[in-house]
């Protein structure tokens, strides 16, 4: 209904400018401007012309493949023969309301011969602009709903490869749990079904968010906290944690499951081959529009020939960069007084619980 509105007004709009235009032209030459014939005249010729638009667009669609000689065989009879009929039923309205008027004609077959020959170009003219007009629209609106639809494929493609990536991730921490529980079986039974009870709501967690990429981080800190309790049985009292996230990032929008693997490469990497007990901090801070997330562990540290990065760190790598680009930053470094730092600077937004 608006479109039909629009193009009303744009084609009245064009009659009236013609009219004026008309009418101008008159008095410049000197004689009186006969408002109404010219206006009835306009109004005529280009209301049919908005009658005709949804016929030129048809055609312009039946035309549109197939190369250009499909293009002349459908346009050039089609011009003509539009043209043709538009300007008998201009003349034949014309006449109709208006009559001769003060033309040197006394009936309908001599005025046809009379505006024939220039209205008739004039018509065909207004053809080519028509369908020129409304093949540039058509070709605009196909490019937008190809850009649309890449963008959605991009979209989809980027979940595809973040969902590829945390299943990537939650077997190589299954694996891990899974040996440490069978390590356990034997040696310690009631500790072992602790294990399976802690690994069960880690996994139902999981699950509850399996298609969310991001969550908010205290939601984050929820599996965060199922997955250190079981890491508690496995190190019992060789391992204190401690978080301290400020209340204030609590809603800030996270990667699904983005510091699992961290902390899972600090305990592996840093504590776990190290004789005497060890502690694990995991901080969370705003800083102005970036949110800054800390694991800081005082194991063995780094290498001196430096990190060699496995699955945690490379897949936490390529889901920031998939989701903020160049806006987030995961660095690994060697702490003062010993052990590991990693820090994860991504942008902050927040996200409803």
């Amino acid at each position: 209904m608006r479109g039909a509105v629009v193009a009303f007004g744009f084609w009245t709009l064009l009659a009236l400018s013609y009219a004026l235009s008309s009418g101008l032209s008159s008095i410049g030459e000197g004689n009186p401007p006969a408002w109404p014939r010219q206006l009835t005249w306009s109004l005529a010729d280009y209301w049919l012309w908005m009658l005709l638009v949804p016929l030129v667009g048809w055609l312009g669609r039946q035309g549109a493949t197939r190369g250009w000689r499909r293009f002349l065989a459908v346009h050039v009879p089609a011009s003509l023969g539009v043209a043709l009929a538009q300007l008998f039923a201009h003349l034949l309205l014309y006449w109709w309301l208006c009559g001769p008027g003060r033309m040197p004609v006394h009936t309908l077959g001599d005025y046809l011969r009379m505006q024939f020959a220039y209205n008739f170009h004039f018509a065909l003219l207004t053809y080519w602009v028509v369908l020129a007009v409304l093949r540039g629209l058509e070709s605009r609106r196909h490019l937008r709903d190809e850009r649309l639809r890449n963008a959605r494929l991009e979209t989809q493609l980027v979940q595809a490869q973040l969902q590829a990536l945390r299943m990537q991730l939650q077997p190589h921490f299954l694996f891990n749990t899974l040996n440490a529980i069978s390590a356990l079986a034997l040696a310690d039974p009631l500790q072992a079904r602790l294990m399976i009870a802690r690994l069960s709501d880690f996994l139902r967690l999981t699950l509850e968010e399996r298609h969310a990429p991001q969550v908010p981080l205290a939601r984050e800190l929820e599996f965060l906290r199922c997955y250190l309790d079981i890491q508690q049985v496995r190190f019992q009292d060789r391992l204190s944690t401690r978080l301290d996230v400020d209340d204030d990032t609590l809603h800030a929008a996270v990667p699904n499951l983005i510091l699992q693997p961290l902390v899972e490469n600090a305990l592996r990497h840093g504590l776990l081959a190290k004789a005497e007990p060890g502690s694990l901090h995991v901080a969370g801070r705003r800083d102005g529009e970036v949110l800054v997330l800390c694991v800081d562990d005082d194991g063995l540290g780094l290498p001196p020939e430096g990190a060699s990065e496995g699955i945690g760190l490379a897949n936490t790598r390529a889901r920031l960069a998939m989701l903020f680009g160049d806006g987030a930053r995961l660095d690994l470094r060697r702490r003062d007084g010993g052990g590991t730092r990693v820090e994860l600077r991504l942008p902050f937004r927040e996200l409803a619980a």
